[in-house]
């Protein structure tokens, strides 16, 4: 008898889903909340015997009472998070790592990070929430659960965009660079540095007051909710967004391949007839739903969330920084702000030859889209994403000759304060 398609996409869930459950079961460490009646009394400086006893063997409410934060950047791909997430790499006494979920993904369920099926996401989403919630508490070992191929006495080269992480290639990680050093190339680290020891760098996470994480591979922040109310997290999100015309634009110079109809539309005016709008739609679907969510203030995201718009940052670059590290209760180092006065000047010549470097004019960048997307696809836009762009405070244009006019901003002036 012969099986139903269906039955085998079931199977095959059902047999992820089992891979998943056997790696969370077999390889994660326990996660332990200080079992006490009134965990704010840890690490408060009591003398009382049972409270230093209980407080050194269970030390998570004391390291949490020294104002450990942990944040986590949401966004999209091409919406200026590489940008955001050096505003804390930069940060001295910040541990910040790049994209962990890409792990996840590439290991539980390759090419269909962007299903829409909901037995994909629920499978995706679990394992991603378990693990940020591992790394927030410096617990690297659950992180080689994904890495392919397994890491070797807990030491790998496989760690996706290690360089990316000034902390990966700082002591007492690796010894090739001065912690003082602003622009360490992502290449140069990985060259100079020798194959990353996760035992080491969970040393160098726990010597540090936060932890920051980047992601793309979380789709709404509904989905974080979990995680937002854990007892044992201190989670403060910053929901990154930017034009959508903006990020199409960017996808299609960055990602040649899967927008390769995207870019034969852009150059011969003609529409593919199988163009595969989901590339688009799912992107202003997932914004819309998420900035729903945040903006509605729901009680459980109260003084843990804050709307960012990415051409806000570009062009007050400094301002906006600090208003972010308010909102989180961190002073802003030098470190970053250096980073900021270095990194926010160059020319877009520069930025169009790294498509994934941070180095870039902000400012010019920020609706560079305007002179290399045509109008009938801005209009295209317009109509599939309308909602998004008017909630978000982006304005539409009319005409082509509006759309060229660089002279009038297209971003509304508008101010997204944090749900205090």
């Amino acid at each position: 008898m012969q099986c139903s398609w269906k039955a085998v996409l079931l199977l095959a869930l059902a047999s992820i889903a089992i891979q998943y459950t056997a790696i969370r079961t077999f390889t994660a460490k326990s996660f332990q909340i200080c079992p006490v009646p009134s965990p704010l009394n840890c690490g408060l400086g009591q003398e009382t015997d049972s409270f230093d006893r209980l407080c050194d063997e269970y030390p998570y409410f004391a390291y949490n009472i020294s104002r450990k934060t942990h944040i986590l950047i949401l966004a999209t791909t091409r919406s200026g998070s590489s940008f955001v997430g050096q505003l804390f790499n930069q940060h001295s006494d910040v541990f910040y790592l790049f994209e962990p979920l890409y792990h996840v993904q590439t290991t539980l369920i390759p090419r269909l990070s962007h299903s829409k099926n909901t037995a994909d996401r629920r499978v995706m989403l679990g394992a991603s929430r378990d693990l940020l919630r591992s790394l927030y508490d410096c617990d690297l070992y659950f992180l080689e659960s994904y890495i392919k191929p397994q890491p070797v006495n807990h030491t790998t080269d496989k760690l996706f965009r290690r360089g990316a992480s000034k902390a990966l290639c700082s002591p007492p990680v690796c010894d090739a660079f001065r912690p003082s050093e602003v622009n360490i190339e992502e290449g140069d680290c990985v060259k100079k540095c020798a194959s990353l020891n996760m035992t080491l760098a969970a040393d160098s996470c726990k010597d540090r007051r936060h932890v920051a994480i980047k992601t793309v591979r979380v789709p709404e922040i509904s989905d974080l909710r979990a995680l937002v109310e854990d007892p044992r997290l201190n989670l403060k999100i910053i929901q990154l967004v930017r034009d959508p015309r903006g990020i199409l634009s960017s996808r299609i110079e960055t990602f040649r391949d899967i927008y390769r109809l995207w870019r034969i539309w852009r150059a011969t005016g003609r529409k593919p007839y199988n163009l595969d709008m989901s590339q688009l739609t799912m992107v202003c679907e997932d914004f819309l739903n998420s900035v729903s969510t945040g903006l509605s203030k729901p009680p459980w995201l109260k003084g843990k969330y804050i709307l960012v718009r990415y051409e806000d940052l570009a062009r007050n670059p400094l301002q906006k920084t600090k208003e972010i590290y308010e909102y989180l209760g961190m002073s802003l180092d030098d470190n970053v702000v250096k980073w900021i006065q270095t990194n926010t000047r160059g020319s877009n010549e520069l930025s169009a030859k790294h498509k994934y470097g941070t180095v870039r004019d902000s400012a010019a960048n920020a609706e560079s889209w305007r002179l290399k997307l045509p109008y009938e696809m801005v209009d295209y836009t317009q109509t599939v994403c309308q909602q998004v762009l008017n909630q978000l405070g982006y304005k539409m244009v009319e005409s082509p000759e509006e759309l060229k006019n660089m002279s009038v901003t297209l971003v509304e002036n508008r101010t997204f304060l944090p749900f205090l």
